[in-house]
């Protein structure tokens, strides 16, 4: 899917400046300008290549996508502890005496423990062309690229259970180690606040932008069954292995989430020479839903565990911008 959006972008590109090409010939060696010019032939169109770099900020609520899987649960008759039913398994026979069934509570009603809050690298780059007879707009298809953040955690999801017989239960379940990293292929619309028909040098021009973006997302997902909460699942052993101990160890899986992706942008140039500008800025991406989910060893089976929802990055960076 990749290499399709990106072919299309570029093709696209080449067409619109093959067919405005007539910027690149000045009529009678007049110097090019920023607009129409009388006698030149240029009408303000040009093409704009951007490179930029610097931090994403991702910040997100997880949510619980477990579902109608439910832990058994074990309580005490002396103290009124309760525990898991696979820590009551490992116990002696003359302890176990002392145990009768708590019943069982959904895992799906659990909430997580810590939201997402990571920083990342970012960078970029953009083709596009400023508009004809308009230089203070210009339109550009970019690539943004956010690099691998981790969201860790021991437990995962913690909370109070009530359980089919009534008892309450502090549940903790789940650790975790996972990762996630994100590229964004953007249409954008910019304006650059300057009057006249040419960019002025030496000075900050402010410019706001909006637009839309494809963004696909993959995640890492390590999980591993810190409570004894999980390994009782029977479904859950399709997505690991059950050690001699009993206890699943979950295979590593990899998730992809699509989204499609409003962008907010605002920040300044600075004219370095008529074609090159210092540009300084920052973007809003919202990202309504991303996925970590269990895969089988064959990848034919996935269950969804947590989700990241509206995922909100913001991203600084500063670059570089060349209109010919």
């Amino acid at each position: 899917m990749k290499k399709y959006i990106t072919s299309f972008c570029v093709f696209m590109l080449m067409g619109i400046v093959a067919a405005n090409a007539n910027w690149q010939y000045p009529v009678n060696g007049a110097r090019r300008g920023y607009g129409r010019v009388s006698g030149n032939g240029d009408d303000g169109m040009h093409f704009v290549l951007s490179v930029r770099g610097g931090a994403a900020f991702g910040r997100a609520d997880i949510k619980n996508e477990i579902g109608g899987l439910t832990g058994v649960y074990m309580v005490n008759i002396n103290s009124g502890e309760i525990v898991t039913k696979a820590w009551y398994d490992f116990q002696e026979p003359s302890e176990q005496a002392n145990y009768i069934p708590a019943g069982y509570a959904s895992l799906g009603d659990l909430p997580a423990t810590d939201d997402y809050s990571e920083f990342a690298f970012a960078a970029g780059v953009s083709l596009g062309f400023t508009m004809p007879d308009a230089p203070q707009w210009r339109v550009e298809l970019g690539f943004d690229h956010i690099s691998e953040s981790d969201y860790n955690g021991t437990p995962l999801f913690q909370g109070s259970l009530i359980t089919s017989e009534g008892y309450v239960v502090d549940a903790q379940s789940g650790g975790m180690q996972s990762t996630l990293s994100s590229d964004i292929y953007s249409v954008m619309a910019f304006y650059d606040f300057f009057d006249g028909s040419q960019k002025p040098l030496k000075q900050m021009i402010p410019y706001v932008g909006i637009g839309a973006g494809y963004a696909d997302t993959k995640t890492v997902l390590q999980l591993t069954d810190s409570y004894g909460d999980l390994s009782d699942v029977y479904e859950l052993q399709n997505f690991g292995v059950v050690d001699s101990a009993g206890v699943i160890q979950f295979n590593k899986a990899e998730t992809r989430s699509s989204n499609l992706a409003p962008i907010l942008a605002a920040g300044f140039s600075y004219g370095l020479s008529e074609q090159m500008f210092l540009d300084v800025g920052a973007r809003a991406m919202l990202l309504p839903k991303i996925k970590w989910q269990l895969t089988s060893e064959d990848n034919e089976l996935h269950r969804d565990w947590f989700s990241a929802d509206k995922m909100m990055y913001l991203n600084a960076m500063i670059g570089l911008r060349v209109e010919f």
